[in-house]
């Protein structure tokens, strides 16, 4: 068996033969393919599902596939899903309950059966995001039960960056863009004139045992060179940067910045930024009945600080305000996330810039703001 940290290089078929071994162990293989006019991800029948030769154009507000003169598989940027579509569901059941003829209720958990995941192509800031929900949602007070177990049996294969869009910004938050932790294995995609390869690194023992039932080659030291000018290169290559200062001190000392008005007369309160995040985790709950009130479910779904109705008490929304909910969503996420969880909440993807209808820049907002405060 391989050891932990050695290297392999896998060509074309053995990427499918790697799907094929995921499979072959019960696991839902889920990775990107393309699908209504963007990358997506979904469950792979095989490495045709896979979306070679496809690369995207971001900016903000802008999202748009492109042909590649190659037939590189892992060239596009992150697309409008991040792999808590599948951790961390948008909805999700917590409990049955029924009426006796007694009078009696009866409460069940739910006992639906959770799959077993094998994600192929987790970005590095992807990583770096499952691992921050890992400690939201696994490891503090008010554990999730189903994201627990779901994140417990995921077997992880990271892909390293080496073709960063113009939204991405992962470098300037310490997520990329070459993979370092958090994964069982990671490839390296390397596509020359006559040969295209994939250079694969070993995190844990699963991955080792896995990488045996796959045709491969030992790795070489020009691959593995090769591997490390390409992540190189796109370290070079970002199109954003968040800027170099304390965002945690910045944030907590301006709720009062002028640029809160300006960023808020654009701002839809859509709430897309928080659904295409991949750390933002907030849910709500809601109850239904049958006709006859003799069952009952409580389901557990998405929510979004943008929803007028997130902070709603008897008197009214806490956070009635464009501006206040849009402060409330980027301060937690750059400044007091630190507070409750020991990290930034933002991981660099670009997804919030993309994928928002009027182009709002989460790093040009954080610029303006850092600006504004000397005054």
């Amino acid at each position: 068996m391989e050891a932990i940290g050695t290297t392999a290089i896998l060509d074309r078929s053995g990427l499918d033969a790697l799907i094929t071994a995921l499979a072959a162990e019960g696991r839902t293989v889920v990775g990107p393919t393309v699908r209504d006019g963007a990358v997506v991800l979904a469950e792979l029948e095989g490495a045709e599902s896979l979306p070679w030769g496809w690369g995207t154009e971001l900016d903000a507000g802008h999202y748009r596939l492109v042909r590649r003169a190659d037939a590189a598989v892992f060239a596009h940027t992150s697309g409008p899903q991040s792999w808590k579509s599948f951790l961390h569901p948008q909805r999700e059941k917590v409990w049955d309950a029924d009426r006796d003829p007694g009078g009696g209720l009866a409460v069940r958990p739910s006992t639906a059966e959770r799959p077993t995941y094998a994600f192929l192509g987790v970005r590095p800031c992807d990583l770096r995001a499952i691992a921050i929900q890992d400690r939201v949602l696994a490891g503090g007070r008010f554990k999730d039960d189903g994201y627990a177990e779901r994140r417990r049996k995921a077997f992880l294969v990271a892909v390293d960056c080496t073709e960063p869009g113009e939204t991405c910004f992962c470098v300037s938050m310490g997520s990329g863009p070459g993979a370092d932790a958090g994964y069982d294995l990671a490839l390296t995609e390397l596509v020359d004139a006559d040969r295209h390869r994939f250079l694969v690194r070993v995190g844990t023992t699963d991955g080792a045992r896995l990488l045996q039932q796959v045709p491969h080659t030992p790795g070489d030291p020009v691959s593995a060179d090769t591997a490390r000018a390409a992540v190189d290169s796109a370290r070079d290559r970002m199109g954003r940067a968040m800027p170099p200062v304390d965002l945690r001190a910045l944030l907590g000392a301006k709720p009062d910045a002028d640029r809160w008005d300006d960023v808020a007369a654009r701002c839809l309160t859509c709430g897309n930024c928080t659904m295409v995040c991949p750390t933002c985790f907030c849910t709500t709950t809601e109850e239904v009945t049958d006709l006859t009130g003799d069952h009952a479910e409580r389901w557990q779904r998405w929510d979004s600080c943008f929803d007028l109705d997130f902070t709603r008490l008897h008197g009214g929304p806490v956070r009635a305000t464009p501006r206040s909910r849009y402060r409330q969503w980027l301060t937690h996420k750059l400044s007091t996330w630190h507070d409750q969880f020991d990290s930034t909440g933002c991981v660099g993807c670009g997804r919030c810039i993309t994928w928002c209808p009027v182009g709002i820049d989460i790093t040009e907002e954080v610029a303006a703001i850092a600006e504004e405060a000397p005054r």
